[in-house]
């Protein structure tokens, strides 16, 4: 291994690695396989199917209900064991089956390498398997390699990589053989090869300097293997709130039960009231209906292109206030794309570069294209005579001048529609859109000659039937040329037309734009010709285009509260650009700027800035680290290897799923199907929904469950075991079932997307809901005496019919209080149907267990009408009850 290969002179770096230009030798290579191990990304173990499992019954109050059971058996009562037995199976069924995925990003890391690569050993070039490279070993890239290794460039020719997957730039960048600083950032470093970029463009030969976990994509696989899985606010609020109820179990149960054998209680009946109080106190069905109503907002967000990968993410994204984005292929299209062309005085705009239904059209300077269009198709399909193209062009005529731009675009040329540099290909797809036959031009006018681009020439050209054309950096190609076209004709290259060439050029470029001078030369005589006396033709500018609908949904998240920060490996310049196209701002920070920084200041900075450019994947994971670390919830969206430590660092991780790799895709939590940004928008409106829908049943279930531990305390105190385990659970089932997991499904308030973000540091239990949760408690608990001491008579033990009155009153209590519940949360009390359907399904259930078979397993007796009478009036009293206590906690909460 080499410290900083980069900053090194190639002869330097081969001779520290005892290699030359022939490479190593067969032994030499075998030896350094032993010593440094294989070119392949370690994977690490993942969690097994039984550890996943065994960690669906690591709470607190699974261990309760489990000992509650235990109990049950003791005292003789089998079927509210198997009941909370079953209650336990299934809450871990529901878990499992969620929490059982594979976790492959260091899986994906590994299938990034190229399988194969071309090796110099000895002098002899062969094909090896990539996992056979070693520290020293020569490789030989070519066009549509995939780099195998790290490696210091020592040959090159017009090479160019595609490196966007890894640092984030948009454009192939092309490479070059001399050192740089050691304080380059990796998206610079011109003199180095990665593993898993992409050769677009020419060949070169590399020594290999660095090769598996030592790679820079290695060190992303390691710092992933290190990431642990942090919980989101809502499990975070929902483990505590387990712990506390079971801590409050286990208190409650160990004041009840000595206290009742002092009173004479058997210890039999006083541990069946301890086993009642632990089922009443525990709302059972609240791991599954979380789950299932996360599960729920999964399908739903599937329909909305939005793959979520891990169930929580879901709720997490309500509480999102910060979404760090990537800028190619997330807010822009991710192709370079021709937006504007130059011809001496005329700037031509193309419209529809953003995927809109305008795409063959033009505008700018009052010139009519859409007449042009039609002239285009036809004479590039039909006319292959360049003498006349270059007559037409020359006459000055603004249409042949624009129709020769896009004629050298295509002839000067070495890409396809499908394969190719993307600024090549961007000049090609332009002449498509404009009507021209690609392939028929170029099989009409065949290429004789050529000089092949080179990034120390900066500009290729070809010569077509006694006619030269020359395509490249804009300000070499104006240096070989001496005349212009005008609107006026051929005209000599004057002081002034050069000053008016370099002042567009200057323009293009501070509007982020790639910029490619076209030029011709007619009668060249060969090749060297073509660097000098050249007629200047235009200029093209190029950019990756944002999204049509980025601006909308951007302006959407953060009138909800959202800070949007862009963090791209672009440059400064670019990424400004874009942004100010955006409307995110135009604050920049730099990475280097970052590396300078330690993380007191940096956590300052952050809040402020709103484009982070040139980062790297640690400086992306700092960024998360300092918001995080200033209180603030934080989505990460991106789509490559760069972005992938970030994605698992976030607190929500969401990637693209067209363009996005493996990698980030397994790192994520959420994917967007349709790599739109705009679906960010919808995906965090559903999980602020979900989150009012999970709010409005915890406060539903707990409101039930104390009201059943004051009512079986209390009434212990009389000596009564008014609510037997078997019913409570069957309670807990009716209400915690059907009803409750139907919230889930709760249309969304119109303003979700007007509040701020939920504060994640403010438990789930606040004072709203400890409010209802009380006032809703008491009333339930004191009518709930009342009746039961109304139907008991003065009967010293419970009866059939006391018990039956006081169980079946509950049930439609909870019922009644669940319309209230989403009263106050102002959601329509109609607008919900499987609501409806849920609670008529539980009704006809209580129905079952009083006039069927079932009432023996329950203790329950057949109700009369006059009965069904005194049912109702205690729903007529509750009602207004529990609208009053409603009323009063929403109003002190505003």
């Amino acid at each position: 291994m080499v410290a900083h290969p980069h900053e090194r002179p190639p002869e330097r770096v081969l001779e520290t690695l005892e290699s030359g230009p022939d490479g190593l030798s067969d032994e030499e290579a075998e030896r350094r396989l032993e010593t440094d191990g294989a070119n392949e990304i370690v994977r690490t173990a993942g969690r097994t199917p039984v550890s996943i499992l065994l960690a669906q019954f690591d709470s607190v109050l699974i261990w309760v209900l489990l000992v509650a059971a235990a109990l049950s058996i003791w005292a003789g009562h089998a079927v509210d064991a198997a009941l909370i037995a079953i209650i336990v199976v299934a809450n871990g069924f529901f878990g499992f089956t969620q929490d059982f995925r594979a976790e492959q990003s260091l899986e994906s890391l590994r299938k990034l390498a190229a399988p194969t690569a071309t090796v110099r050993r000895a002098g002899e070039s062969r094909t090896v398997d990539a996992t056979e490279l070693v520290p020293g070993d020569v490789v030989e890239l070519r066009r549509g390699d995939v780099v195998p290794a790290d490696g210091r460039l020592f040959e090159e020719r017009d090479l160019q990589v595609d490196e966007a997957t890894l640092t984030g730039e948009s454009t192939p960048v092309s490479k070059s053989i001399p050192a740089v600083d050691a304080e380059t950032p990796l998206a610079e470093r011109e003199g180095m090869v990665y593993k898993g970029t992409n050769i677009t463009r020419g060949r070169a030969s590399a020594v290999v300097t660095d090769t598996g976990m030592e790679t820079a994509v290695g060190e992303i696989a390691h710092e992933l293997s290190m990431t642990e899985t942090t919980k989101t606010p809502l499990q975070e609020e929902l483990d505590e709130l387990g712990r506390t109820l079971g801590l409050g179990v286990l208190v409650l149960s160990a004041l009840v039960v000595p206290l009742l054998i002092v009173r004479d209680t058997s210890v039999v009946q006083a541990a069946l009231t301890a086993v009642s109080l632990a089922v009443a106190a525990i709302p059972e069905g609240l791991p599954a209906v979380v789950t299932l109503t996360l599960a729920l907002g999964v399908r739903r967000m599937s329909d909305e292109n939005a793959l979520v990968r891990r169930l929580p993410a879901v709720e997490a994204l309500g509480a999102v206030d910060v979404i760090c984005t990537d800028k190619t292929g997330t807010l822009t299209k991710g192709q370079m794309t021709v937006s504007r062309l130059w011809l001496n005085d005329e700037v031509l705009e193309v419209r529809g570069v953003e995927g809109g239904e305008n795409d063959a059209a033009w505008s700018g300077d009052d010139t009519t294209i859409g007449e042009y269009d039609s002239d285009l198709e036809t004479e590039i399909e039909i006319e292959n005579e360049t003498e006349t193209e270059l007559a037409k062009a020359e006459t000055g005529r603004t249409a042949d001048r624009e129709k020769l731009l896009v004629r050298i675009g295509v002839l000067c040329n070495d890409a396809t529609l499908e394969d190719g540099d993307p600024t090549e290909r961007a000049l090609l797809e332009l002449a498509e859109r404009l009507g021209a036959d690609v392939e028929a031009l170029r099989e009409g006018t065949p290429r004789s000659d050529e000089v092949p681009f080179s990034s120390d020439r900066k500009w290729m050209g070809t010569i077509h039937d006694d006619v030269g054309y020359v395509k490249g950096a804009p300000e070499v190609v104006l240096e070989h040329c001496d005349s212009i076209l005008t609107e006026a004709g051929r005209r000599p290259m004057s002081d002034d037309a050069r000053h008016r060439v370099e002042g567009r050029i200057q323009a293009f470029g501070d509007d982020a734009l790639r910029v490619l001078a076209m030029a011709y030369r007619a009668d060249p005589t060969d090749v060297a010709d073509l660097e000098r006396g050249l007629t200047f033709v235009g200029l093209t500018g190029m950019i990756d285009p944002p999204r049509t609908e980025v601006a909308d949904a951007i302006a959407a998240t953060r009138s909800a509260g959202i800070d949007v920060k862009m963090v791209t490996g672009d440059n400064v310049r670019t990424a400004r650009a874009i942004a100010d196209t955006l409307g995110l701002g135009t604050s920049v920070l730099e990475g280097r700027e970052i590396e300078g920084m330690d993380a007191e200041t940096l956590a300052r900075r952050v809040t402020t800035v709103d484009v982070f450019a040139r980062t790297s994947p640690e400086h992306k994971v700092r960024i998360l680290q300092a918001l995080q670390g200033r209180g603030r919830e934080v989505a990460m969206t991106g789509d490559g290897v760069n972005d992938a430590p970030a994605l698992k660092n976030a607190d929500v991780g969401v990637a693209m799923g067209i363009r996005g790799t493996d990698v980030a895709r397994q790192a994520s939590d959420i994917v967007l199907l349709d790599d739109n940004y705009a679906t960010m928008e919808r995906a965090i409106k559903r999980g602020r929904t979900i989150f009012d829908n999970i709010w409005k049943f915890v406060a539903y279930l707990l409101s039930a469950n104390v009201a059943e531990v004051a009512l079986v305390f209390l009434a212990s105190l009389y000596g009564y075991l008014i609510l037997p385990a078997v019913q409570l659970l069957w309670i807990n089932l009716l209400t915690d079932g059907l009803p409750a997991l139907a919230l889930g499904a709760d249309p969304r308030s119109a303003d979700v997307m007007d509040r701020p973000p939920r504060d994640h540091g403010r438990d789930i239990v606040e004072r709203q809901m400890l409010g209802l949760i009380g006032g809703f408690g008491a009333v339930t608990t004191v009518v709930m005496l009342a009746l039961m001491l109304w139907t008991l008579e003065g009967a010293a033990e419970v009866t059939p019919y006391a018990m039956t009155m006081v169980f079946t009153a509950f049930v439609f209590l909870e019922f009644e209080k669940l319309y209230v519940i989403r009263w106050v949360r102002e959601t329509p009390t109609f607008s919900n149907r499987w609501l409806a359907i849920a609670v008529t399904i539980s009704i006809a259930l209580q129905l079952a267990v009083l006039y069927t078979p079932l009432n023996r397993y329950f203790g329950t007796i057949p109700l009369t009408v006059s009965d069904w009478g005194l049912v109702t009036a205690v729903l007529a009293i509750c009602l207004p009850a529990y609208l009053v206590v409603a009323a009063l906690v929403s109003r002190f909460e505003r």
